[in-house]
């Protein structure tokens, strides 16, 4: 896909600041610090639309990119790093289920989990959170430019099978660095919307 005039639309908190427009939504989840701003602005060739961030846990609020009045990516605050205390962390919690569980207009979820490491427990959680949802998700094995290319296919295959053992959730490797992957998400997000 060609992507000619992404934009930053909105940060929400509450159902009454989405976008009113009907738009399919793809929307990003994983942990702080695992590259879901660096996601967005190498699928839309752009430098810093999604801002990135040194520091875990920055996002809290739930951001909105248009792109090109197709459909948004939607990057929803992380989990795991952040140095919220627990009352904001329960208050961020409770606007993303709201979101997660009543947004009608999402399209797609893209898991994003660190190609490096086995599942955590939160990666497990928000894996079971996902499923539970009955929404259609697909797993991204982000950062794969962090270990050799040679090495990239078994270890998807290893954490699919941590995470997804009947293997019906298709898994997908990713690299802000390496753009070789970005096609086959490409073909993915089309098919959806």
């Amino acid at each position: 896909m060609l992507v000619k005039n992404p934009k930053f639309e909105i940060s929400a908190v509450s159902p009454k600041q989405y976008p009113k427009n009907n738009l399919p939504e793809i929307v990003l989840v994983g942990k702080s610090n695992v590259g879901k701003s660096s996601f967005i602005n190498t699928m839309i060739n752009r430098k810093n639309l999604a801002r990135t961030s040194s520091e875990p846990g920055k996002t809290r609020q739930i951001n909105f990119y248009n792109i090109d009045n197709v459909f948004y990516f939607v990057d929803l605050p992380g989990y795991g790093f952040s140095k919220m205390s627990k009352k904001e962390q329960e208050q961020v919690g409770k606007f993303i289920e709201e979101y997660l569980f009543n947004r009608k207009q999402i399209s797609l979820i893209i898991f994003l989990i660190d190609i490096r490491h086995s599942p955590t427990e939160n990666d497990r959680l928000m894996y079971n959170y996902i499923i539970s949802s009955k929404l259609p998700f697909i797993i991204l094995a982000n950062k794969a430019d962090k270990i050799a290319i040679t090495k990239v296919d078994d270890t998807v295959r290893y954490l699919q099978k941590e995470l997804n053992p009947i293997g019906d959730i298709p898994t997908f490797p990713f690299s802000s660095e390496r753009k070789i992957y970005k096609d086959k998400i490409w073909k993915h997000i089309d098919e959806i919307i």
